[in-house]
C-alpha cells in the first residue's frame, strides 16, 4: 500500500483500507521522514549563516507537514472508530537537542515533537494513547549485532511496549539509545 504521509486524505484512505481488510485499527505508526526541495549541501542544512533561501523548506517544513497530516488524519479516524488505540510518531534525536550545522534538521524534528505532544494531550481523554518514539541512533538494517546502533527489531519492540500500556500509565515519549552510542541527555 502506498501512502503519502504529507497528505491527510492519503493517510485517512490508508486507515480506511486497513480497517476494511482487517477490522478494527488499534495501532498506527508513522516512521516516515519526508523532506522537500533539493537538500543540497551538508546533511541537516549546514550552518545557519550559510543556509540558502530554500533551506527551511528543504530541511524543516516537510517533516512537520508529514507529522501534522499523519496525526490529524489518525486522530480523526481513531476518534470516529471509538475505543482505545495507540498512535506512535517516530522521530530522531534532533527532536531533543540541536547540533551545530543541523539546526534546520532539528527545527523539523522539534516541530514533530510539539505536534505529537499536542495530539497526546488532545486524545488521551478518548482513550487514544499518542507517543513519540525518539530514535537517538543510527539504524542498522544489516542484521548485524552492532551495539552502537539501533536495529529494526528492537524498535518494533519499543512500539509494542508503547502499544501494550494501560491507560493508567502511558508513556508519551520514549527515547531509544543503543548501549554503545554516545548518549547525550
Amino acid at each position: 500500500m502506498e501512502v503519502d504521509v504529507t497528505d491527510q486524505a492519503s493517510v485517512a484512505g490508508a486507515l480506511r483500507e486497513v480497517a476494511e481488510r482487517h477490522g478494527r485499527v488499534d495501532l498506527v505508526v508513522n516512521a516516515a521522514s519526508p523532506y522537500g526541495g533539493s537538500r543540497s549541501g551538508p546533511f541537516g542544512g549546514g550552518p545557519l549563516a550559510e543556509a540558502g533561501p530554500s533551506g527551511f523548506e528543504d530541511w524543516s517544513a516537510m517533516p512537520v507537514r508529514g507529522a501534522f497530516a499523519f496525526l490529524s488524519a489518525s486522530a480523526r479516524f481513531l476518534a470516529d472508530q471509538g475505543g482505545e488505540a495507540t498512535v506512535v510518531q517516530v522521530t530522531g534525536g534532533s527532536s531533543r537537542r540541536a547540533m551545530a550545522g543541523r539546526g534546520l534538521w532539528a527545527a523539523g524534528a522539534f516541530g514533530v515533537r510539539a505536534l505529537t505532544q499536542a495530539a497526546a494531550l488532545e486524545l488521551r481523554a478518548q482513550g487514544i494513547h499518542v507517543a513519540l518514539l525518539v530514535v537517538d541512533a543510527v539504524i542498522d538494517r544489516s542484521g548485524g549485532d552492532d551495539a552502537g546502533s539501533a536495529d529494526p527489531a528492537s524498535l518494533a519492540d519499543a512500539v509494542a511496549y508503547l502499544a501494550g500500556q494501560s491507560p493508567r500509565a502511558m508513556t508519551h515519549e520514549l527515547q531509544v539509545t543503543p548501549a554503545l552510542d554516545q548518549w547525550v541527555p
